[in-house]
């Protein structure tokens, strides 16, 4: 059998993979070194205590006879998609549109199943690599449109440049660049969907790092007309500590369809049955408790730690003046190092501060001479971390 062609279109090995390759390579090196991860953006901090009992829940039942449950509904627990349904949508979405899984990344991937092979993508550049690759070892590069957002357009796209495409992939906040698009930006690109007939695909991994108290939407269905064009896909990972745990959901609302009148939401319930079992039983345990009083105040306080790390970074990086982007509603800054590209970059605080940090070419051409700086760590770490940054010179 023949290898798929188009995977002699990505790179052999994905962003993160070769960030961990370097790291073993330096360490290799420098066994003594003691390094501090502002990379990969996984969480350090523990699962909240009453979201944790929700898990412990989940797992001791499983362990008694009457309680014992085997596979569950594919798109999840009836429960708990009407908590998301009610705490994180305000029902603006209903439980039956709401899909539960193992994460918003590999919701990606079977998206792309959905689509099919005549797929044409349209993606912010620089973004999240999976949106990418993804797409590439579907459908090949041929018909992927890239939307240039750097700081001379204020990481605004333009949405014009997406006429060709079919599909758009939309992360607010971004991944990387922690842009945020307003209510009226976003109801330009729902109007632009709607009025050529495309969908959107948009990640909401991040939504709760922006604070209420903004008004910046957390969700596309905060503005009119976006259940006819857009599928929302969100995660428990960055927001409750779930990244070890794995679970996420997808929004397919009943007013999506096709050119042919045919709905979205029925093949999107035909591709999950068909490709996945369902995310496992304590996982959804503990993200009924992510829904609760208690678990939404628990998720809020952490988000406000990881938040209150990048601030600290930020500041950081500010005052060695260094251009610097990103960090208010994501917990990610965006720094851009003139005059070195970003593997330069990368390879410099790693050998001068001994950090691991994420080169922004992974995310895209406009990545270039960017680096992704990640404020998920612990508070002696990120305050070492300062203090490393504070004795670099340009």
């Amino acid at each position: 059998m023949e290898r798929n062609p188009y995977f002699s279109q990505v790179a052999s090995r994905y962003l993160f993979q070769e960030v961990r390759n370097r790291k073993n390579e330096f360490l290799n090196r420098n066994p003594r070194a003691k390094l501090i991860s502002l990379g990969i953006g996984d969480t350090t901090e523990p699962i909240a205590p009453h979201i944790c009992s929700g898990l412990i829940h989940g797992a001791t039942a499983l362990g008694k006879k009457e309680s014992y449950v085997g596979y569950g509904p594919e798109q999840g627990i009836g429960e708990f998609r009407q908590g998301i349904s009610e705490r994180i949508y305000q029902k603006r979405v209903t439980a039956k549109e709401i899909f539960i899984s193992d994460g918003a990344k590999c919701d990606i991937g079977r998206l792309q199943i959905l689509f099919g092979q005549q797929m044409r993508v349209a993606l912010q550049d620089p973004a999240y690599p999976a949106y990418l690759d993804t797409s590439i070892i579907h459908h090949g590069n041929q018909h992927i449109t890239y939307l240039p957002c750097n700081p001379e357009n204020n990481f605004l796209f333009d949405v014009s440049l997406a006429e060709e495409a079919n599909v758009l992939f939309i992360c607010s906040p971004n991944n990387p660049t922690g842009a945020v698009l307003t209510h009226q930006e976003l109801q330009t690109i729902v109007d632009f969907a709607r009025s050529g007939k495309k969908i959107i695909i948009f990640d909401a991994a991040y939504s709760f790092y922006i604070p209420k108290e903004s008004k910046l939407p957390r969700s596309i269905y905060e503005v009119a007309g976006a259940k006819e064009v857009a599928i929302e896909v969100g995660s428990f990972s960055k927001i409750a500590g779930f990244s070890g745990v794995r679970l996420g959901w997808s929004v397919v609302p009943e007013e999506l369809v096709y050119t042919t009148g045919e709905k979205v939401h029925d093949d999107w319930m035909r591709t999950i049955t068909t490709f996945y079992n369902g995310a496992s039983y304590i996982s959804q345990q503990g993200g009924l408790a992510c829904v609760s009083d208690k678990g939404l105040q628990e998720i809020d306080e952490q988000v406000a730690f990881y938040l209150g790390n990048t601030k600290a970074l930020r500041k950081t990086f500010i005052d060695l003046g260094y251009e610097t982007y990103g960090g208010e509603y994501a917990p990610y800054l965006w720094i851009r190092f003139k005059g070195k590209s970003s593997w330069q970059a990368f390879d410099a605080l790693l050998e001068q501060a001994h950090i691991i940090t994420t080169p922004g070419s992974g995310f895209g051409a406009h990545g270039e001479g960017f680096l992704r700086i990640s404020g998920f760590g612990s508070k002696p770490t990120i305050e070492e971390a300062i203090q490393r940054l504070s004795l670099l010179k340009k």
